[in-house]
């Protein structure tokens, strides 16, 4: 097993800000139990308010495949599916 890392992007339809962050918010403490998470920081985007960024870390791609089951992520994927413009979702192993 081999640590690797996301970067997880959420954008707000205009008007949904608040309800994104919130939302995005909820999912930092349960995401920091999960098993297998080194790092799971939020992040808002400084030029673009709209868009929020997800940085984690994790033990493996089983620890990661485990937290995407999770009860808490699949409750907010339905929360957020009116609020969210666009997602993205990049698994990364870092080289450097």
């Amino acid at each position: 097993m081999s640590e690797i890392a996301v970067v997880a992007i959420t954008v707000a339809k205009p008007g949904f800000e608040e309800q994104v962050r919130e939302a995005l918010e909820g999912l930092v403490g349960p995401s920091r139990r999960d098993k297998g998470v080194l790092q799971y920081d939020l992040h808002r985007d400084v030029e673009e308010p709209r868009r929020f960024v997800f940085v984690e870390r994790w033990e493996s791609q089983e620890a990661l495949a485990a937290h995407a089951k999770a009860e808490h992520l699949q409750a907010f994927k339905k929360v957020v599916a009116d609020w969210a413009e666009h997602s993205e979702i990049r698994v990364v192993s870092k080289i450097a």
